[in-house]
């Protein structure tokens, strides 16, 4: 998820991000791919783009602290806490269209969960890829389907365009299957494979620190929201909040449940 920071202390943001959003919303879905990909002790495991860790840090869960695992994102603060969080692990700084490894620096297993979708150039990204994954390793992709198949953040927007004009979100930018299979086979890997998965995220709250950051991003992502100042991006924040309120509580009983769906897309290298 892309976090604009026009409300909080952009320092803050990630510790939002693993607060709020890692356990109920990321950690299922990395617990989902990790297990796809059948980790062996001996398997060196690669997290591109990996925010917060939460995918590494479940491969380190299922493999020991003494296993070989690499994560990699372009944002640095996230990594900041990735590094609180499990400093076992190495993290680096670098971008997915030129992964900052050593020398034939190869991987088992390469993850990318829910990343691909913000690379600006995704067939450098997936030559990228393939780059890091040792003859005969496993790759593994995730991307949101559209989120016109997922209820609770469809109908958020459609509530944020009301005020926003039509809005083209990047987080769902790779829902189509075919086009992300195809991404992969140019790239060179062989014996790709695209899922279509879903999983339940499970909020402990009433939903209202989702719904406040899923509307900065909608705001973040929308045309009009890009050219207003910080002001008025604060008053519309507050205003689409208020009136997606009635809507939130449709999903909440003590906690909120969210629907999600995601491709699932592996590979060999």
């Amino acid at each position: 998820m892309t976090l604009p920071d026009y409300t909080v202390d952009p320092a803050s943001l990630p510790e939002m991000y693993e607060r709020w959003f890692v356990g109920p919303l990321f950690r299922p879905w990395a617990e989902l791919t990790v297990d796809e990909l059948r980790l062996s002790s001996d398997d060196a495991v690669l997290d591109v783009a990996c925010g917060t860790g939460i995918a590494a840090r479940v491969a380190q869960l299922r493999l020991g602290k003494d296993s070989r695992l690499v994560g990699i994102d372009v944002n640095p603060a996230m990594l900041e806490v990735a590094r609180a969080v499990a400093p076992a692990i190495d993290w680096r700084s670098g971008s997915a269209d030129a992964l900052p490894l050593r020398d034939g620096e190869q991987f088992n297993v390469v993850i990318c969960q829910q990343g691909f979708q913000f690379f600006p150039d995704k067939p450098a990204a997936a030559a990228q890829l393939r780059r890091a994954l040792a003859p005969g390793g496993r790759l593994a992709v995730s991307t949101w389907r559209p989120d016109d198949e997922m209820s609770l953040p469809r109908e958020l927007r459609r509530v944020a365009e009301r005020h926003l004009g039509p809005i083209v979100d990047p987080r769902y930018g790779c829902g189509d299957a075919d086009r992300l299979e195809q991404l992969l086979h140019n790239a060179g890997f062989f014996d790709v494979q695209v899922s279509k998965r879903s999983c339940t995220a499970r909020f402990d709250d009433d939903g209202q620190a989702f719904l406040r950051m899923n509307t900065m991003a909608l705001i973040g992502n929308s045309a009009a929201g890009k050219a207003m100042g910080r002001d008025e991006r604060q008053r519309l924040l507050e205003t689409i909040v208020s009136d997606s309120a009635p809507l939130l509580s449709q999903y909440t009983d003590g906690s909120l449940t969210v629907e999600t769906r995601s491709n699932l897309a592996t590979a060999r290298g």
